[in-house]
């Protein structure tokens, strides 16, 4: 089944037009990243983001094409971006709010590993100001959709409108998207996690302990032997997760304090939350369900532990949750 197709049977018409035109501009990315050097897309923008982040050239490319192409939709009441320091208005009668990282997991391109674009979608309130950040600071409760395109060895796109999860893969003879897998489900158990072991030192000492009972294998408190997996891309590791299990952790460190975490829950937090539980899996900062999370912030961040059910309820005990 073609997505245009799925969309009519699944969504309102402005919600099919509108994650259409999203397609439209992730299948222009995945085009470029394909071409690589030769489309002029490697190495650094010379900038930052306004998180402070070096910018690749590709997330200036990315985030300008989703930008350009939601605005111009009509059904956009406003878009907000991780690379961008504001909301940016779109039409004053349209319906939707979509958040966006353009370009997850950036550093990898220059190194051709897999990287993702994240997109979540809110409704947009009777005359609220798609310019205003008040607009946007919506529980991940209120999402009416939530997805993440894939570009790896081939162009993933995995969503969910509220009724499960479903993949659909670009076929590039067609230039279509089609539905590959339906109703992705989540084992409750696994033996695999994956975290940035490089900043234990920094960690809250349950987690600390977490860890070292993982590594501990089957002869530790835990029982089973853990593999660890890393890529630097969330999009790639809740993809993992959705293909045969596992759990994601960037949990809070002290390295800034005055920070709860490193990935901004609107754009990443949420939309990637909603998936998961909608797989029937789990997610939590680990101190509360993100989801449940009431934003102050259009970039705030939160401390992130997802996956299989049962082995976050594992680290959750750890917190004593």
């Amino acid at each position: 089944m073609l997505l245009s197709t799925y969309l009519k049977q699944n969504a309102d018409a402005d919600l099919a037009y509108l994650l259409d035109n999203v397609m439209v501009a992730c299948k222009d990315i995945a085009f470029r990243l394909n071409q690589g050097a030769l489309a002029g897309i490697l190495g650094a923008a010379g900038t930052e983001n306004v998180q402070g982040e070096d910018q690749k050239a590709l997330d200036v490319i990315s985030n300008d094409l989703l930008k350009d192409t939601l605005l111009s939709s009509g059904v956009v009441r406003g878009i907000a971006s991780e690379e961008e320091d504001l909301p940016v208005a779109g039409s004053a009668d349209g319906k939707f709010l979509v958040l966006f990282d353009p370009l997850d997991g950036s550093s990898n391109i220059d190194v051709n590993l897999s990287v993702g674009t994240i997109f979540s979608i809110l409704p947009a309130a009777d005359g609220a100001d798609g310019g205003a950040e008040a607009t946007y600071l919506q529980s991940g409760r209120n999402q009416l959709a939530a997805g993440y395109v894939l570009y790896g060895p081939s162009t993933l796109l995995v969503m969910t409108l509220g009724k499960g999860v479903d993949i659909f893969t670009l076929d590039t003879k067609i230039g279509e998207f089609v539905l590959t897998k339906e109703q992705v489900k989540v084992p409750e158990t696994t033996k695999e996690f994956a975290i940035n072991m490089s900043v234990q030192r920094f960690w809250e000492a349950p987690m600390q302990q977490y860890i070292a009972d993982c590594i501990a294998g089957e002869t530790g408190p835990l029982g089973k032997r853990y593999n660890m997996r890393w890529v630097a891309s969330m999009v790639a590791e809740v993809h993992r997760i959705l293909t045969r299990g596992g759990i994601f952790m960037y949990p809070y460190d002290n390295r800034e304090p005055g920070k709860p975490g490193k990935l901004r829950l609107m754009y990443e937090g949420n939309p990637m939350s909603f998936l998961l539980e909608q797989a029937g899996a789990m997610s939590t900062t680990p101190y509360e369900n993100i989801m449940d999370i009431n934003p102050e912030k259009i970039h705030q961040r939160c401390g992130v532990v997802l996956g299989s059910k049962e082995e976050v309820k594992t680290v959750q005990s750890y917190y004593k949750i």
